[in-house]
């Protein structure tokens, strides 16, 4: 990321929408040196430089720069899918500021030289703040153990498998265990791999109509509630990356209430899709976990406002024309996330299921939070990270507007109300629409 130094701005008419403050109104905000000096209605005790650049924000709101938990990326092995460049590219587009990079790369990040790896990479090529996780077992092979506590002194923010779910209870309960020791955070992915084998979409009467394999319920929940009970033997700090169930949603709440350091997280696209969206088999839609029913989704609504759901991640997986463009059962999973997370995010507010505050909070300090980063807040003090954004704005999705190098968005050709007009990282803007 370029080091250049940022000017001094001053952000008025703004309404600011910070949850890490409590705050939803409308004010100014400061910015100097890279970070935010002022923030608020009240502006009548704060001195500032005479020569500083005013922005007027015509009442448009300013959010911390979003928090993106679970971002996969090519590089390295596969930049022709996506390289840090180009993902970053289109987080600034989104009003990421901030991502999480998974490890399922080749090689897979499982030692300290490739946490390194990745952390210069970024510093030399990304306009974002990119923050990497390590492999959980060698090669994601779910077999052996990686150095939990030289890769986080190395700066892996997290450890975990990726896509792959760890079969092995005992290797389970030794790593939350070794884990705990550092303080480290385990992020797991829950999907039973004999009970899903097969299956390309939610099992149900749609899938039998479609004439396609389902994958049940069953296969997320069973995992997702052996691994709580792990947490509950180890004191382990475990956060599970991605729900798309009720059930699930009732066993973590069930976890949380009996005080274990258990957090969840959900894709955006099972909360502003479900199985019905597939349509004429269109790969696009084929998600791992797979788009669930209606009913699931609004469970998701309902779990994200009461606090069972902490965080919301876009699951940022590029693919290209090679794994996509096939028949649905053949296709590969995934879609690209970053550039429609917060659009898509408005739906709900939109739609009066979310409340402003809850919904922003999910994607910005709670994941901060959650991963120990330094964004996701306006606080005076903090990183000048942040966006401004016309919530209302009406747009619809084109394929050549997308920044990433794969274009397999399941929201192509979708309408959107809210657009990312400009986005700062330490006080430089990064990104601006052109109207």
């Amino acid at each position: 990321m370029s080091k250049n130094r940022s000017k001094s701005r001053l952000f008025t008419n703004a309404r600011i929408v910070d949850p890490s403050q409590n705050m939803d109104e409308i004010g100014s905000i400061l910015v100097e040196k890279g970070k935010i000096a002022a923030c608020g209605a009240d502006f009548s005790r704060i001195k500032f430089k005479k020569k500083v650049e005013t922005i007027d924000c015509k009442g448009n709101c300013i959010f911390p720069g979003l928090v993106d938990g679970r971002v996969f990326i090519g590089e390295p092995g596969a930049e022709h899918r996506e390289t840090i460049a180009s993902a970053s590219r289109a987080a600034a587009a989104g009003g990421v500021t901030s991502m999480v990079m998974m490890p399922d790369t080749d090689p897979v990040i499982d030692d300290v030289a490739l946490v390194e790896f990745v952390r210069r990479t970024a510093d030399e090529t990304a306009e974002v703040n990119v923050y990497p996780t390590a492999a959980l077992t060698r090669g994601l092979n779910g077999r052996e153990m990686t150095e939990i506590g030289l890769m986080k002194q190395a700066g892996a923010v997290a450890f975990t498998d990726g896509r792959k779910t760890i079969s092995d209870a005992l290797l389970m309960r030794r790593a939350l265990t070794y884990a705990g020791d550092f303080d480290s955070l385990i992020m797991h992915y829950t999907e039973d791999e004999s009970l899903s084998r097969g299956g390309v979409m939610n099992e149900g009467l749609n899938a039998s109509r479609l004439g396609l394999a389902g994958i049940p319920v069953e296969a997320e929940v069973i995992p997702l509630e052996r691994d709580l009970r792990l947490v509950g033997l180890t004191n382990g700090r475990y956060h599970a990356a991605t729900i798309s169930t009720a059930e699930s949603a009732n066993v973590i709440k069930g976890a949380k209430s009996k005080g274990l350091s258990v957090t969840a997280g959900i894709s955006i696209n099972h909360l502003a899709l479900n199985e019905n969206d597939i349509g004429r088999y269109r790969t696009f839609f084929r998600l791992s976990p797979p788009l669930r029913t209606e009913d699931d989704r609004m469970a998701m609504v309902e779990a994200l406002c009461d606090g069972t759901i902490d965080i919301i991640v876009s699951n940022h997986d590029p693919q290209d024309v090679d794994t996509k463009r096939h028949p649905f059962a053949e296709a590969a999973d995934g879609a690209v996330g970053l550039e429609t997370m917060l659009s898509a995010a408005l739906r709900l507010y939109h739609n009066g299921d979310v409340p402003l505050l809850r919904l922003i909070e999910a994607m910005t300090s709670a994941p901060a939070r959650l991963f120990g980063l330094p964004g996701g807040s306006l606080e005076p003090g903090k990183p000048a990270d942040l966006i401004v954004v016309d919530i209302d704005e009406p747009w619809v999705l084109h394929e050549g507007d997308l920044r990433s190098r794969s274009k397999n968005s399941p929201f192509e050709g979708a309408r959107f109300q809210g657009r990312v007009l400009q986005t700062l990282v330490a006080g430089r803007t990064i990104y601006a629409h052109e109207s």
